[in-house]
């Protein structure tokens, strides 16, 4: 009787201990998420770790050889056909990044069923290909219609630039809410509008497309609608030190995380390379490029103007800022304007640089350099260093109202995929904290772990105190 008395105990200890670790892994991990640890920044990598040493970074995979450097489109994006009118224009859902083609003559159409409190955006990344002979004014424009055919706000317009290289241009249209212009401000079907501008003597054919509609949700409170009228605008210090190696991305979709710090890569003539910084409201951020001297090769002695290109997008791939810097085979460096911290009001303001600085999330800078600096002084790879800087403390958001699409692209931090309904913990644009999320998760974890500690240690007190009255014939 007092063995199987024993076993009884055993089979409860074995059960509560099942039912303890569960529950920890419940409270540190949304489902489908995992467990809490690998729920960590979407920003960063296990690559991406501030400790890791140049030695051991040094296996990473140099850059190819060839001249053919593709750019690297959204995983299992469907793809869409761009219409040649309204009238077939197929239906893009914002948070879903799709695959299309721009043809070189004419305007293609999409088609976006808004309602009448959010604001969407509509990024357009178009692809041509890396043999292909452009101009310097050539490039593409975007723009966001309403039913009538009035455009909701100014079309934005990308060109190759005077590198004369192709490379891939982003653009981006928006139908914004709340809007002082009584146009857009209605539910209902909208357009999107692509189209090559200032096409004269490049190569004929389509240019691949990407499109990522992001919606922005509304404000749970109105606050300002005008933008901040003092920011910091002393650009500080770059950071020092010996940068670690990190190899770029081929897209945004495959943009390489960056924190604070420098960091060495390797870039080719003709090559496109992505990367993203996780800024938080409240902060700022600075960037500059060092390309190294020509190592020989090439004709030599050439000049090769915009032979280097640095931009920043924001995290919806709207343009910030970006710098342009000619290469004459000596070491060359750039950087990005001064930009205010990141806030909500800075939409409101009439510089675009400004403007783009409205909302947390991945910042990406984007390197290209030029078809042509292989001509004057060969392959490379050429060195390439980043220095990038995040001042500030994070703040709190300005409290969304809803979920934004895809979820969690407005969010920095531990808990920032944005899993959690509105109002959860683990989503600050449904939080109305605009970040607190990250707090509550941890509140969680940690009274979730004290509790199961508790719990697991007076089981086994139990199992101990039956285990000597059995012991004793008791």
């Amino acid at each position: 009787m007092g063995r199987r008395r024993t076993a009884w105990w055993r089979v409860i200890v074995v059960a509560v201990m099942g039912l303890v670790l569960g529950a920890v892994g419940v409270v540190g991990g949304a489902p489908g998420s995992g467990s809490f640890a690998a729920s960590a920044s979407p920003f960063r990598s296990p690559s991406a770790s501030p400790s890791s040493s140049p030695t051991a970074s040094s296996t990473t995979t140099a850059s190819s050889s060839t001249k053919d450097f593709q750019y690297t489109f959204a995983e299992d994006a469907p793809s869409v056909r761009g219409a040649t009118d309204t009238g077939d224009a197929e239906r893009l859902a914002p948070g879903t990044t799709y695959r299309s083609s721009l043809p070189s003559e004419g305007k293609v159409y999409y088609r976006l069923v808004l309602d009448g409190t959010s604001t969407v955006y509509v990024a357009a990344t178009a692809v041509p290909p890396t043999d292909a002979a452009v101009t310097a004014t050539e490039g593409v424009r975007v723009s966001v219609q309403d039913a009538d055919g009035r455009t909701c706000s100014a079309p934005d317009t990308a060109s190759i630039g005077a590198g004369r290289s192709p490379r891939p241009l982003t653009v981006w249209g928006a139908r914004q809410l709340p809007s002082s212009r009584s146009l857009c401000r209605s539910a209902g079907t909208y357009y999107v509008v692509v189209e090559r501008v200032l096409r004269t003597e490049s190569s004929p054919g389509d240019w691949e497309l990407e499109l990522a509609p992001v919606l922005e949700p509304r404000l749970r409170k109105a606050g300002s609608t005008s933008a901040p009228e003092a920011w910091d605008s002393a650009t500080p210090s770059p950071p020092g030190g010996e940068a670690v190696r990190r190899r770029g991305g081929g897209g945004f979709a495959s943009a390489t995380a960056l924190e604070q710090g420098a960091w060495r890569d390797d870039v080719r003539p003709g090559q496109t390379l992505f990367y993203k910084v996780p800024v938080g409201w409240g902060q700022q951020v600075y960037a500059t490029a060092d390309l190294s001297s020509a190592s020989g090769g090439g004709a030599g002695g050439g000049f090769v103007p915009g032979g280097v290109n640095l931009a920043l997008y924001n995290p919806v791939r709207g343009l910030v800022d970006d710098t342009s810097i000619s290469y004459n085979g000596s070491q060359k460096s750039g950087a990005l304007a001064a930009l205010p911290p990141v806030g909500y009001d800075n939409r409101y303001a009439v510089s675009d640089r400004v403007g783009g600085m409205r909302f947390a999330g991945a910042y990406y800078l984007v390197v290209h350099l030029a078809a042509r600096v292989g001509e004057e002084f060969g392959d490379g790879p050429f060195g390439l260093t980043l220095r990038v800087r995040v001042k500030g403390e994070a703040t709190a958001g300005p409290g969304y109202a809803g979920r934004s699409e895809p979820s969690g692209i407005f969010q920095v931090g531990l808990l920032g995929r944005g899993s959690g309904a509105v109002g959860d913990a683990g989503s600050s644009e449904g939080s109305g904290d605009g970040g607190g999320g990250g707090g509550a998760g941890m509140r969680l974890v940690a009274v979730g772990g004290i509790g199961a500690g508790t719990l697991l240690l007076v089981v086994l007190g139990v199992w101990v105190v039956v285990g000597r009255r059995r012991a004793a014939g008791v």
